[in-house]
């Protein structure tokens, strides 16, 4: 699935051993009403533990300058969070990313292994998006094993 474009997401919640995170590109909106979403993870991820334990989490949309963060959380687990000045916490515990044009808090519906990943379906408690009067800011995308900026087409 490497040759389908996808838009670059980060999961993040807060365990007993502290913040988790990880950089996902297989998020999907599902359902409006109850508003649902979901993404996939690896059994074999460093997460997957701390997901099963969590009954929250949020999910940061990634702008096309945040490169960075796409492959700081792609790094070694105790990598992620190690510069405090990039992100803080909700107060239901969720570290939240500074920056990101959009965040999703979602609680934790279902996990539903599926062959070697588990579906994740959330639902959606509270979006948090950039300020109306802010310039848009173009979304991170995932495409063949490289990072993206969409370039748009002429009318």
């Amino acid at each position: 699935m490497r040759r389908y474009p996808s838009g670059v997401t980060i999961v993040t919640m807060y365990s007993e051993t502290g913040p988790v995170g990880f950089t996902a590109s297989s998020f999907a909106s599902i359902s409006l009403d109850p508003p649902l979403v979901s993404f996939n993870i690896a059994h074999t991820s460093s997460s997957i533990r701390a997901l099963h334990a969590a009954d929250s989490l949020v999910i940061h949309f990634l702008g096309e300058h945040q490169q960075h963060l796409a492959q700081r959380f792609a790094r070694a687990a105790h990598e992620r969070f190690s510069d405090r000045s990039l992100w803080t916490r909700l107060d239901s515990g969720e570290p939240v990313l500074h920056g990101t044009p959009m965040w999703l808090r979602v609680i934790v519906d279902r996990l539903i292994p599926i062959g070697d990943h588990t579906l994740v379906i959330g639902l959606v408690t509270r979006v948090h998006t950039q300020a109306a009067d802010e310039p848009a800011i173009a979304p991170l995308l995932y495409h063949d094993g490289r990072y993206h900026r969409p370039t748009p087409l002429e009318d």
